[in-house]
């Protein structure tokens, strides 16, 4: 009995706290997303706001991502915005669905923020998430691939790289010909996964020398991994 109780209690506390995150002012984002400097970064965002008292249909929504009181972006389409962030922010959110997201491209050194997402409802409230701010991890030097290779009748050789640009992901080349395959998936919601594939048939002269893999990121920053080919 005493644990169908504690088990409801504990039940209707999460219930609880569930809808009382829901009512409240409170911005979903990531704290810190490293980014290659150069590249490009995508900021996830889910908001929320309490719900109006009144019965009154909130119909008009406003956005703004912000650095202190600079806008980076926005979704009024004549805003003239600052000079260092024209042309390199896109506002992906969908305000109606309670999604705040933005693309920052050609990531600078200075791009550290912190940024904060605001939001405007003429007909309710306006409010600023200062609160749940974004920091960006520039990255001046990206780490190597990852690169792992199995010899058999074939040579298979895999080498994946993290980013944080799914709109434009980073290019692979190989020190060896033949069959290359890439592809790309969602790690979560601001990292991605980008691996490429090199099959060929192993010579003898290829036994005992270096198979590099480069990778080559959005804004051209480079990285190489390499790996010995044995018997």
């Amino acid at each position: 009995m005493k644990l169908k109780l504690c088990l409801s209690f504990l039940m209707f506390f999460v219930i609880h706290d569930v809808q009382s995150a829901k009512s409240q002012w409170m911005a979903l984002v990531p704290s810190t997303i490293p980014a290659v400097q150069g590249s490009c970064v995508v900021i996830p965002c889910t908001y929320n706001y309490p719900r109006p008292s009144s019965k009154k249909i909130i119909n008009s929504w406003l956005g703004f991502w912000k650095k202190g009181n600079k806008v980076l972006a926005t979704s009024i389409q004549k805003w003239k915005l600052p000079v260092e962030y024209k042309k390199r922010t896109q506002f992906l959110a969908k305000l109606r669905t309670r999604n705040c997201t933005m693309l920052l491209d050609s990531v600078r050194s200075t791009d550290v923020g912190p940024f904060y997402f605001r939001i405007e409802m003429p007909q309710y409230k306006s409010f600023s998430y200062t609160q749940n701010s974004v920091s960006i991890d520039v990255i001046r030097n990206p780490p190597p691939p990852t690169l792992s290779v199995e010899v058999n009748d074939q040579v298979y050789a895999t080498c994946s790289v993290f980013h944080s640009c799914p709109s434009i992901p980073p290019q692979f080349s190989w020190s060896h010909t033949g069959v290359i395959k890439s592809q790309s998936k969602k790690v979560n919601a601001w990292n991605w996964q980008t691996v490429s594939t090199l099959t060929f048939p192993p010579l003898a002269t290829d036994f005992n020398k270096p198979l590099n893999c480069t990778v080559r990121h959005r804004g051209g920053k480079e990285a190489q991994s390499s790996i010995i080919l044995l018997i």
